[in-house]
């Protein structure tokens, strides 16, 4: 089974970026299609954007569209997560997960990450 280390959380300014990584180890990330969640406390876990198995077309989630971009390097089997202009509301732990189809619910995903903290300040 595929093992995913979620890192690049910290703590950013609101209109700042961060690029956070997920890598794979153990299985190609390419036969999965891969997802990236978050979860705020109190609240629930929320689908932010997946990358297709075939193809690496993507969607998001319309609180993300136009902020965030998720991508895949199948050389170095790391998935990305490109985040601009990023506001309080963005304070959660943001999770990498990977599965057999692409879906925005988290329960169709197998395999997930630790998780990385990333925290947005007025």
């Amino acid at each position: 089974q595929v093992q995913l280390v979620e890192s690049g959380g910290r703590l950013v300014q609101a209109g700042g970026s961060l690029r956070l990584s997920c890598a794979a180890s153990r299985r190609p990330l390419s036969a999965y299609a891969m997802a990236w969640f978050r979860q705020a406390p109190g609240k629930e876990r929320e689908f932010l954007a997946f990358i297709s198995m075939i193809g690496g077309w993507g969607n998001y989630a319309e609180s993300v569209k136009g902020r965030f971009t998720i991508s895949r390097d199948y050389a170095k089997n790391t998935v990305f997560l490109e985040m601009n202009s990023l506001k309080p509301d963005d304070t959660a732990v943001y999770y990498c997960a990977a599965g057999r189809t692409s879906a925005t619910m988290a329960s169709s995903y197998d395999y997930w990450g630790q998780g990385t903290q990333v925290t947005v300040s007025s």
